[in-house]
């Protein structure tokens, strides 16, 4: 629920940014945010805290620094405010960051043996992007513990077509059998 909660304001907002001020600019007050909560954690917490009013709450966020921060941003931290989902906020950035940081483009990991043959580079990231259902920036890393074959990691997501896989399958399969 707290994931669904968090794509639907980040993207929502992303949407509202792209016409307004720019996907760059809405990421940049995204990462201002974050930098400002790590030094300053107090601030999330009194946000949150019922016994401060709201009105309290939103001069606090229009004397954020126009210099980091827009006012679209400012009127979106309100708006979660309002809605009562200012303890969402850190998920809703951390949402941004992770699926907007590249324009869009979801970053992928792909782990190998031994290294890709740049001819294949561009199916590999073709077929990727067709799995994950949208662009993809593509990293290479070069993991000798796999054995051979590949596995793929963006986010939460892995898809493992590694020996070293396939060899745990087999072993837990067979620890199975002996079992029974």
């Amino acid at each position: 629920m707290d994931e669904i909660l968090a794509k639907r304001y980040s993207d929502a907002f992303m949407k509202y940014a792209k016409e307004t001020i720019g996907l760059g600019k809405a990421i940049e007050d995204c990462k201002n945010m974050k930098l400002i909560l790590s030094e300053n954690p107090e601030l999330i917490e009194l946000l949150r805290v019922p016994e401060v009013s709201a009105s309290v709450k939103l001069q606090l966020i229009d004397k954020l620094p126009g210099g980091y921060f827009t006012q679209e941003f400012k009127n979106f931290v309100k708006l979660l405010l309002k809605k009562g989902r200012i303890n969402k906020l850190i998920d809703i950035i951390e949402y941004i960051r992770v699926n907007y940081s590249f324009g869009g483009k979801k970053q992928v990991l792909l782990r190998t043996t031994y290294p890709v043959d740049l001819d294949l580079v561009p199916q590999i990231r073709d077929k990727l992007k067709e799995k994950f259902g949208r662009d993809i920036k593509l990293y290479i890393d070069l993991d000798e513990s796999l054995l051979g074959g590949i596995k793929a990691v963006m986010g939460n997501t892995v898809i493992d077509a590694s020996v070293r896989r396939r060899l745990d399958d087999l072993k837990k399969n067979l620890q199975e059998i002996r079992m029974t």
